[in-house]
């Protein structure tokens, strides 16, 4: 029994895997039992037996895609020094996420933020959950900076918020637009000279 968990472990992340790279390129939506059964060369029985269901898949992606950007770029992040140090890290990590085509089409929740922007649904609802999380993130990273004397006292904390998340969707989208990653190098640019930090 140890050895077909593990099997069936191994064979769930190999499948997400492949999802998560689908679901930049083509969508959430582009998602299909049949496909990923088809590609990977298993049964469609085999993947319906972990997932059930597209709207499961698709959630379960999403989780899959939450675990790999934390490994990625959430933990060594929180490695720098409180305040300024530890926003930027967060930012270049982001950054080079995208820029490294960790999944194919770049970064994940920029991909399925636009995808599900005017839909509604319980992946939807994920979606806009995971958004809020992440703009929470970069608030409380903001208001450390405050904190530790690397920005200024009243500070618009949501505008910096806004223009942190910009700056890095637009990178990525113009970097997969354009094929090119200076993209990447004008957005930590743009971003260094608003926190007011040098190098």
């Amino acid at each position: 029994m140890d050895g077909r968990h593990a099997r069936g472990v191994h064979t769930r992340r190999v499948t997400l895997a492949r999802a998560v790279d689908i679901a930049t390129v083509d969508g959430l939506e582009g998602l299909t039992l049949g496909r990923l059964a088809a590609e990977l060369q298993l049964s469609k029985s085999g993947i319906f037996a972990h997932f059930g269901s597209k709207e499961e898949l698709q959630l379960a992606t999403i989780s899959f895609a939450e675990e790999v950007f934390t490994e990625h770029v959430l933990r060594p992040a929180f490695q720098a020094p409180r305040g300024r140090p530890r926003l930027l890290a967060l930012f270049d990590r982001w950054m080079d996420f995208s820029r490294a085509r960790v999944f194919a089409g770049g970064c994940f929740f920029t991909a399925v933020m636009a995808e599900f922007d005017a839909r509604e649904g319980r992946v939807y609802d994920v979606v806009v959950r995971w958004s809020r999380v992440w703009n929470e993130l970069l608030g409380r990273l903001i208001s450390e900076c405050v904190e530790e004397g690397h920005l200024p006292e009243g500070v618009d904390v949501d505008q910096l918020v806004f223009e942190l998340s910009a700056l890095g969707r637009a990178a990525n989208h113009d970097s997969l637009l354009t094929r090119e990653d200076s993209h990447y190098d004008r957005a930590t640019t743009a971003v260094r000279t608003r926190l007011g930090a040098s190098g």
